[in-house]
């Protein structure tokens, strides 16, 4: 039985993850350094702005402390709200999508690798924040995908205060990268993959597999759950 549905961010409801290799390369220039595109997507995708920053930082060697790595995060929030503001789209589908979910009294949450100000801040601008129930967002966990920690608190905050608990396996998990997919599946959620980022054969361990959101029934995620 279908009870929930989980969704990553960036890459599947907000289209803004060149957004997010932008900022975080404006604030490393100081530094000389540059995330490449084809980087950033391989090894970086669906990170925590802490776990992206400790890995480039480690791997340049530049020697910073957590206290200047915690600046860098905070500049880079500062870059990305501005681009955010200006540049910032939801993928075609989407509210559409979502709209169908609260028609059929599905409650839904989001769990991203993304700060909680960059992720309420486009949902202000879009005006789809009233969909989500739940946000758990890269600075409320201390262990980003493909580890299952934000899924489980997801679910956790979506059960607080109701009589029959939601079970992992009553939730559908939407993600764009295997990072997500692994997260989702450890924490015991069904998957479904959207090839707005990867193409289909880099998600393959995900039970459903679409090109947009507007591909997608309701009938299509409860037989997930089935």
């Amino acid at each position: 039985m279908l009870r929930a549905v989980i969704f990553d961010f960036d890459g599947v409801i907000t289209d803004s993850e060149v957004l997010h290799l932008r900022a975080f390369n404006k604030v490393l220039a100081r530094y000389n350094i540059e995330i490449k595109e084809e980087i950033y997507y391989k090894e970086y995708l669906g990170f925590t702005d802490l776990d992206c920053f400790k890995s480039v930082v480690e791997k340049s060697k530049l020697g910073l402390d957590s206290e200047q790595i915690r600046n860098l995060i905070k500049q880079k929030n500062q870059v990305f709200e501005e681009l955010a503001r200006s540049e910032a789209t939801i993928f075609e589908g989407a509210q559409e999508f979502l709209q169908m979910l609260r028609d059929n009294g599905i409650p839904m949450a989001i769990c991203s690798g993304a700060v909680l100000e960059e992720i309420e801040l486009i949902l202000e601008q879009s005006g789809l924040g009233h969909f989500f129930d739940i946000i758990v967002a890269g600075d409320q966990i201390t262990k980003g995908k493909p580890d299952p920690e934000g899924f489980i608190l997801a679910l956790k905050r979506l059960n607080e205060g109701r009589q029959k608990p939601i079970n992992s396996n009553e939730c559908v998990a939407i993600e764009d990268s295997h990072w997500g997919l692994e997260a989702a599946k450890a924490a015991g959620i069904h998957t479904v993959a959207i090839t707005n980022t990867y193409d289909a054969e880099q998600l393959s361990m995900a039970e459903k597999i679409v090109a947009s959101l507007s591909e997608l029934t309701i009938d299509d995620l409860r037989q997930l759950c089935a």
